[in-house]
């Protein structure tokens, strides 16, 4: 680490669960995001600040209107820009010394899981079941921890499926692809704050996953209710009839 980076990261650096070692982590880091949304703005921007060294994002939509009321990396300017294309510019604003590789498509389950097996950590900020339990599959299949968020209306989900932990449960043994219900902030509405709270504590797990800071969310559902400020956690284990997982094969 230069000089430089000694003084930017320097608040993080006294914190004793990250010190010099943690902080070296996060800079030799690649962290997959996939989404460029409400969640995936702060996540990227706060995983920036940090000094996650590399950034891969992924995202094929582009800014419009509807977007600037809750995805903050984004401004008037950047409406029919490429998501990923606004967001690297911001972030390279921020942090010059991160490295940002934006993906401005939708990639199929092969090329996304040649990325993740190249990365140490994978983030889901999508917004649709179908895109989630691809990059669940691709963590699965490459054991790459995934930290995954989701926020409608008032109330916001977050976990970690922490694949180097032995039989650690999936996004499949939480939800049935037969199943799960698909709710669009376009149909049903979404407070900016409540997307956003999740999306930063989706960095925020992803940060202690790489430095072994605290405990991570492994095995637990955290849900906010943003009407009532209430928090309620529960546990996670994972199915023996998992289809993507495998633990049946385990036991």
């Amino acid at each position: 680490m230069n000089d430089d980076q000694l003084l930017r990261y320097s608040r993080q650096i006294l914190l004793p669960q990250v010190d010099i070692e943690g902080q070296e982590r996060l800079l030799n880091a690649h962290i997959v995001i996939v989404g460029m949304g409400g969640l995936g703005c702060p996540a990227a921007m706060y995983l920036a600040a940090a000094g996650v060294g590399r950034l891969t994002i992924i995202d094929p939509d582009v800014v419009d209107t509807t977007n600037l009321q809750r995805q903050i990396a984004f401004s008037t300017d950047d409406i029919g820009q490429f998501k990923v294309h606004a967001v690297a510019a911001r972030i390279s604003a921020m942090n010059p010394g991160i490295e940002i590789e934006p993906i401005p498509r939708k990639l199929g389950e092969q090329e996304l899981l040649a990325l993740v097996e190249n990365s140490d950590l994978v983030l889901d900020a999508t917004d649709n079941f179908d895109s989630r339990f691809m990059v669940n599959r691709c963590s699965v299949h490459s054991g790459v921890p995934l930290v995954t968020g989701a926020a409608i209306r008032l109330s916001g989900q977050l976990t970690v499926f922490d694949r180097w932990q032995e039989n650690a449960p999936c996004y499949r043994c939480l939800y049935s692809e037969e199943i799960a219900e698909e709710l669009s902030c376009s149909e049903s509405g979404i407070l900016g704050p409540v997307v956003g709270t999740i999306g930063t504590m989706q960095a925020l797990e992803a940060i202690k996953l790489l430095t072994g800071a605290g405990e991570s969310l492994n095995g637990r559902l955290l849900m906010f209710d943003a009407a009532t400020m209430q928090w309620q956690s529960l546990s996670l284990a994972a199915d023996p009839e998992c289809p993507v997982c495998g633990h049946q094969d385990n036991a």
